[in-house]
């Protein structure tokens, strides 16, 4: 992947971009370039492995939100979808093949929610070379580009963690954050499930109290991310001056939440900071305090 490889993609890549990487790519160092295929049906947790195998990207190794992006699930203490921890999350990035020397690119078929939470992990294990498929699946069979069917076997990469402990907030945090106004926090979800209506996947419905509404689906235009400029123009408008670091990033589970993430490095902002345990979590305790409207 020579000439490709030599440009790391850190945000996007297009599907093209992709077509020409595959096509450098040495085979005898498939480590180069990893595809990981991520989709994820929350209403049928099986749906992203079954169409995996029926029909993928050549070379495709693929990832389930709950079994290899998510910790366990301790009831009551935590949200639906932890982090894992860091180095077991190492573990599993090498048994699909990627190395810390990898260019890493991940689709999904949900608008790239899915794809951008294995994009933050990357980030939060110290490995930027990790880029999202804009479009993802529907762009690259709609440009007719080559599909194979079942399971992919590849070498175990070799992976080191170097974790950014920094990225994350925990929900102390959060609660010390939202009672001094020390930070602007984006809540992801739509606007329905943001106000306490149509919540479908928690037992309570509503926001963390002072939580701003950015949707992660605004960040799309035609299936395809925004251009960087119209990204800015959109986040400056909650952000004003305030930095990337003082921005806290949640959604329902620490999932669509990096949709806005990679969204806003894509727009050359920078960096902000990920609530994973999300509303999911928050909700966990009575004490803390809900919003509804």
């Amino acid at each position: 992947m020579a000439n490709e490889q030599e440009r790391q993609f850190r945000t996007l890549i297009s599907c093209s971009q992709l077509a020409n990487a595959v096509a450098a790519t040495d085979d005898s160092d498939t480590s180069s370039l990893r595809i990981v295929d991520c989709r994820f049906d929350l209403g049928d947790t099986e749906a992203g492995r079954r169409a995996y195998i029926h029909s993928h990207i050549p070379g495709a190794a693929y990832a389930h939100l709950d079994e290899d992006m998510s910790g366990t699930i301790l009831p009551g203490r935590t949200g639906r979808h932890p982090l894992p921890d860091p180095y077991e999350f190492a573990l599993t990035l090498a048994r699909l093949g990627i190395s810390n020397h990898s260019q890493v690119v991940l689709y999904d078929a949900s608008g790239g929610s899915m794809a951008s939470r294995m994009w933050w992990m990357l980030r939060w294990v110290g490995h930027e070379a990790a880029a999202v498929l804009d479009g993802g699946w529907d762009a690259w069979t709609a440009a007719g580009l080559p599909t194979c069917s079942g399971e992919e076997s590849s070498q175990p990469g070799s992976f080191s963690a170097s974790p950014r402990p920094e990225l994350v907030v925990d929900a102390a945090e959060m609660l010390a954050k939202t009672a001094s106004g020390g930070a602007l926090v984006i809540d992801a979800r739509a606007a329905d499930r943001f106000r306490g209506e149509n919540e479908t996947h928690d037992p309570i419905g509503g926001h963390i109290p002072g939580a701003s509404n950015l949707p992660h689906t605004g960040n799309l235009h035609d299936g395809l991310f925004r251009d960087p400029a119209e990204l800015a123009a959109r986040f400056s408008e909650l952000m004003g001056n305030r930095p990337p670091s003082e921005v806290i990033f949640y959604c329902g589970s620490g999932v669509s939440a990096c949709h806005n993430a990679l969204a806003l490095e894509h727009a050359g902002i920078g960096e902000a900071r990920l609530y994973p345990g999300s509303w999911s979590d928050w909700i966990t305790d009575p004490a803390r305090p809900t919003a509804q409207g």
